[in-house]
Order: C-alpha cells, then structure tokens, then sequence
C-alpha cells in the first residue's frame, strides 16, 4: 500500500456551491470526498500494475460527519490513503481539511468501498483487481 498519503483533489469552494446558510453544501463535499477516493484507487492499482480494464465503482461511503463548516474561498484538499485492498475492491480513507487563510481546519473525514468493474461489459460484474495467484 501506498506509504505516504495522496492529496487527489484540491478545490476553491465558489458561491455556486453554497446553501441558503452562505456555507458549502454538504452534498458538494460528498461529491468531491466520492471522487477524490475512486482516484486514489485507481492510482493505487496503476502503481501496483493492476487489472488495466478495471474501472471503479462507488459500493460505500462510510461514516461521514461534518465538523466544520466550509467557506466560499476555503481551499479544501482532499487526502487519501489506502485502508484496505480486496480481490475485487478498495477501501480508502479520505480526510478534508479547508485551508482559510493561514489557518487549515479539519472538516470532514469519511472512508469509501470501491469496486473494480469491467465497463466494456454489459453486466459490468466486480473484476479481481490483480490475476489470480499474484
């Protein structure tokens, strides 16, 4: 697994993304959290010469508790580390941290299930993420 953890996505939170309160919506971190772990998963199995017809799959996203607000401007980074690497899935940790000004705020943390699907088939059935034996 990887050693060091992967920022996968860093975002400016804009004035689209607020609700009625002038805060993010959580839904837009939801959607960040849900695409900054299917990239870290698949740069895992990129680095591990995995299944290259893998394509992931969102199963989970586990345990999800909004700590601090976020703000339009905030700069929220998006790291990763692997938890957990399946016959067919990866499990990936994704901590938020909102960087405001000098100061950068824990905001959220949540882990994701993700699973290895073959989409140029039709049944898009789980595919083991490494041949059999290795």
């Amino acid at each position: 697994m990887a050693d060091q953890p992967y920022i996968a996505i860093q975002v400016v939170m804009m004035p689209r993304d607020t609700n009625p309160h002038g805060t993010i919506f959580g839904g837009v971190i939801l959607s960040h959290l849900d695409s900054a772990g299917a990239l870290a998963a698949r740069r895992e199995l990129l680095i591990r010469k995995g299944n290259p017809k893998a394509s992931f799959v969102t199963v989970a996203i586990n345990r999800v508790e909004f700590k601090k607000p976020v703000l339009v401007g905030d700069v929220v980074k998006f790291e990763t580390s692997i938890v957990k690497i399946g016959r067919t899935s990866i499990t990936v940790h994704i901590d938020v941290h909102a960087e405001r000004g000098a100061e950068t705020i824990h905001v959220t943390e949540a882990e994701g299930v993700f699973v290895a699907v073959d989409l140029s088939t039709p049944d898009r059935k789980p595919v083991p993420l490494f041949p059999e034996g290795a």
